[in-house]
């Protein structure tokens, strides 16, 4: 069965938000045969100018019908009110499935389909989005989700992440995998995964709590209560969760349960230590801690990215089972009788 694939485009759109679905769909096509069908849409069709100032070819809005629909993103935030011929037309269009790239997620909920809806949008537009569509269950944490009928995925890189998802749940996992393989990806990037590294973007929009932090990934072993972290940053914890909850977007308990899972998770990938060792060393304290954390965030449990790691080709400087994962993971005499956060 062939399936109809419209990907939609405005003027300023992200290229890779286009091309990379664009893409997957036409390796999919090549691994199975008369699987899909690609078509560029925009507003009065023609040619489209993408941010980087390179265009593509498009064809006028049509009502389909569709099997799927993605909208791409780009700089829709300060033009969105002169692309309500887009919403119009996704309010209408009958479509199987309807999906966003990035910031294409601003043109599917000011067309009311999100309402209600988990939905997650590039990290950087999260609190205007969030101030403009108070109706949408927003997670901008998640790599892709898929609420129903409606699928949206984070910036740019994970409308490819999306697309081979798509082609999962149409031809199967093994024609995924290998159309994975054939644009050089490992493997897909579960919805469940994180946008971002932790411990770059946790040091907020000032860098006011950089050297917090740091101090932080330093000490992931010892029991980070927010009064012990409120006492390093010579704050009273009331006001330190205040301010450290403004300034990254996240509470100070989220904040070291991602660190202590970006850390689990690359001495995971990256070295044979045990799985008790690394919960231990990360702050986790046990496997099973560590393995609820992992379901919780990154929707796979520890063992999966472990699995996955060994299936790739072995890498010249790849750690070991020894100092490397150690140092990835430091272990310290915990000092203090809290309980961890």
């Amino acid at each position: 069965m062939r399936r109809h694939v419209a990907v939609v485009v405005h003027p300023g759109f992200q290229l890779l938000d286009a091309a990379g679905p664009t893409t997957v769909f036409e390796i999919a096509e090549r691994c199975r045969p008369d699987s899909y069908e690609l078509v560029l849409l925009s507003p009065g069709g023609g040619d489209v100018e993408s941010s980087s100032g390179l265009k593509l070819l498009t064809r006028p809005l049509r009502d389909g019908p569709f099997d799927t629909v993605i909208v791409s993103g780009g700089e829709i935030i300060r033009s969105i009110e002169a692309m309500e011929e887009i919403v119009a037309w996704l309010r209408r269009v009958p479509a199987r499935r309807t999906t966003s790239v990035c910031t294409g997620a601003y043109l599917l909920a000011r067309a009311g389909l999100l309402d209600g809806r988990r939905a997650t949008t590039h990290w950087a537009s999260s609190h205007d989005f969030h101030r403009r569509y108070p109706k949408v269950r927003l997670d901008a944490e998640r790599i892709f989700i898929r609420d129903g009928d409606i699928w949206t995925s984070a910036g740019i890189s994970a409308g490819i992440d999306l697309a081979l998802a798509l082609v999962e749940d149409d031809l199967g996992a093994e024609v995924a995998r290998r159309t994975a393989q054939q644009i050089v990806m490992h493997q897909r990037r579960p919805g469940g995964q994180s946008q971002f590294s932790a411990f770059v973007e946790l040091g907020g929009r000032t860098g006011r709590f950089a050297a917090l932090i740091e101090w932080v990934r330093a000490n992931l072993a010892e029991p980070l209560t927010v009064e012990c972290l409120a006492d390093h940053a010579a704050m009273s914890p009331r006001n330190f969760a205040r301010a450290f909850t403004s300034e990254t977007g996240v509470t100070p308990a989220k904040a070291v349960e991602r660190m202590r899972l970006e850390t689990a998770r690359t001495a995971i990938e990256t070295s044979h230590l045990p799985l008790e060792r690394i919960a231990e060393a990360a702050g986790f304290g046990d496997p099973g801690r560590m393995r609820r954390a992992f379901l919780r965030t990154l929707g796979q449990p520890p063992q999966a990215f472990r699995a996955a790691a060994e299936h790739r080709e072995l890498q010249p400087g790849r750690p070991s089972s020894g100092s490397a994962g150690l140092r990835a993971v430091p272990v310290q005499k915990r000092t203090k009788p809290n309980e961890r956060t």
